[in-house]
């Protein structure tokens, strides 16, 4: 990208970001007004949401797990989280199997309720808007999505240089 088209903040990329922007605002209220509802932290809720993330991947959630998936949060902020999540019935702590020494995380029928009951009908809308789109524009979405993420990774490291 050339200092003209940067400066340039009309354009259709700058579109895109202030679109993608008012999304992400939009979600983190809407998400707040959530955390509000059932008494989360908002750090409680992102870790609601990456538990809930990790049983649709069918991927083992572990608390280091959880600390690397919310930038590096410490094992001492980890246990306070699931803490709070667990004394709320949003999770439950077991064992694993394999390792007993492990800690496997799992979100309650309570938590999946809970986010159904408040999210429902974003998911629905949201589901509903995307019916609009062709298989290969759903690709294109999703390929902007990922860009996106990784641009934000990326930033961020950029800040947090270890």
């Amino acid at each position: 990208m050339t200092s003209r088209e940067r400066a340039d903040e009309s354009g259709p990329r700058y579109l895109l970001i202030r679109q993608l922007r008012a999304l992400m605002t939009d979600l983190d209220i809407r998400g707040a007004r959530f955390a509000r509802t059932v008494d989360l932290h908002p750090t409680d809720l992102r870790a609601l949401i990456a538990l809930l993330d990790a049983e649709r991947d069918a991927e083992p959630a572990t608390p280091a797990w959880l600390g690397r998936k919310l930038g590096g949060v410490n094992s001492a902020t980890i246990t306070s989280v699931l803490d709070r999540l667990e004394r709320a019935g949003l999770i439950e702590r077991t064992s694993d199997p394999g390792d007993r020494r492990k800690v496997l995380l799992t979100v309650t029928e309570r938590a999946r309720g809970t986010g159904r009951e408040f999210f429902g009908t974003l998911v629905d809308d949201a589901l509903t808007a995307l019916d609009e789109f062709s298989s290969d524009e759903l690709g294109v979405i999703g390929r902007f999505l990922e860009a996106m993420r990784e641009a934000s990774d990326r930033s961020a490291d950029d800040q947090n240089p270890t």
